[in-house]
């Protein structure tokens, strides 16, 4: 299975026994919308909800970040994910959140897993199928296992700084990124990480919201002045649009681009890590 999927091809495939689709739709609070509400509202037939805010480690003060392994575990089971799985992702977000979905299944060991092309929006044009209410499923197993070579800490960031062993990447808007923005969150610090460069998640993708092919995502990547055959940390908010980038490496040849999990929400908050403004 392709890490990209259509809709056509999905449409094909919905029914068959290994198909499991979750739609991870994010919201945050300016978006003034209720992802999980929407869900139930119309979805996708056969689809359960991915929720990024609640499946994260709930005990940390930073937003969405990876949950351990074990609760990962439960809750794909609970949502029936298990083992031979087909997954199919999508999401009806601007924060094309699909993507970290499809990122933190990948990093725990989900073997198939694919991003629906255009998500839910294109779907609902198409005048495709959907259906409401609570899903009712079959709990599965899911062997965990965490590639932790995909994520970084503040620590090896800071590190970082001093060996330069990776290039940074920072999905976050030009505006934003050089500090001439406001930040979304309180006692935060504008600017962005040393060295980092600017490649602003949205620019990868369609007028429709679909993405762009390999060869325009890797002029884009080229573009910002970033090297995809050399090692990249990918970073962003608060490690959801990051994502974006490491599914657009990945659909450009270069799979699993480690994400910063912390983001600008950890290391704009902190008063001792350095931070530039400006291009």
């Amino acid at each position: 299975m392709t890490p990209l999927v259509t809709t056509e091809w999905l449409a094909g495939e919905l029914g068959k026994t290994d198909i499991r689709v979750i739609d991870a739709s994010l919201f945050l609070p300016a978006h003034g919308r209720n992802a999980r509400a929407e869900f139930e509202s119309a979805h996708i037939p056969g689809a359960v909800f991915f929720d990024i805010e609640e499946i994260s480690d709930l005990t940390s003060s930073l937003p969405f970040m990876l949950p351990p392994p074990e609760k990962f575990a439960s809750r794909m089971q609970a949502l029936g994910l298990g083992d031979g799985s087909r997954i199919i992702v999508y999401d009806n977000s601007p924060l094309k959140s699909a993507a970290r979905a499809w990122w933190m299944l990948t990093l725990f060991g989900a073997h198939e897993v694919a991003i629906l092309d255009g998500g839910f929006a294109k779907w609902q044009s198409e005048a495709r199928a959907v259906e409401s209410g609570k899903p009712i499923v079959r709990h599965r197993h899911f062997t965990i296992w965490a590639d932790r070579s995909m994520v970084r800490d503040q620590a090896q960031m800071i590190e970082n700084l001093r060996i330069k062993g990776e290039q940074v990447v920072d999905a976050r808007s030009p505006g934003r990124f050089a500090g001439s923005e406001p930040e979304p969150r309180a006692d935060i610090r504008p600017g962005h990480i040393p060295g980092a460069k600017n490649l602003p998640y949205d620019r990868l993708f369609n007028e429709d919201g679909t993405y762009k092919g390999p060869e325009e995502i890797k002029a884009l990547f080229s573009g910002a002045g970033i090297d995809l055959g050399k090692p990249l940390v990918a970073t962003c908010g608060s490690g959801i649009t990051a994502a974006v980038l490491a599914f657009g490496a990945a659909l450009a040849g270069t799979p699993k681009l480690a994400i910063y999990d912390g983001a600008w929400a950890e290391w704009g908050a902190s008063p001792t890590n350095p931070v530039v403004t400006g291009v």
